[in-house]
């Protein structure tokens, strides 16, 4: 007979009891876009487009791979993008062409994350 702990399968954020590094904390102040996009979190949520419990559950579909990749705010652009294709809100084109508006506004920062 299985034990209960090996029908459930772990999520990519639960990381409990792995082995790891230290915890390095460091407080830092939030970049222009991470502030967007918590906003955005906020506002979609209000708006009753994307809520809270959908978004974790979008964060943790992503996999423990792209999660590792991935900062947090990251994580959570990428979910919002993805539960937004699910629920027919946006096309991958869409977005796709919106990001190329957004890079042609500015070509040094496109640079620098295409480089």
């Amino acid at each position: 007979m299985m034990g209960s702990e090996t029908l459930v399968k772990k999520i990519p954020n639960d990381i409990g009891g792995d082995p790891a590094g230290k915890i390095e904390r460091v407080e830092h102040e939030l970049l222009p876009w991470e502030k967007r996009c918590h906003a955005l979190a906020d506002v979609l949520d209000y708006h009753k487009i994307i809520n809270t419990e959908e978004k974790r559950r979008g964060v943790e579909s992503l996999g423990s791979e792209v999660v590792g990749k991935l900062t947090y705010y990251e994580r959570w652009i990428v979910a919002f993008a993805n539960i937004a294709f699910q629920k027919g809100i946006l096309v991958p084109s869409e977005l796709a062409e919106k990001i190329r508006e957004v890079e042609a506004r500015y070509p040094a920062a496109a640079d620098a994350h295409h480089g």
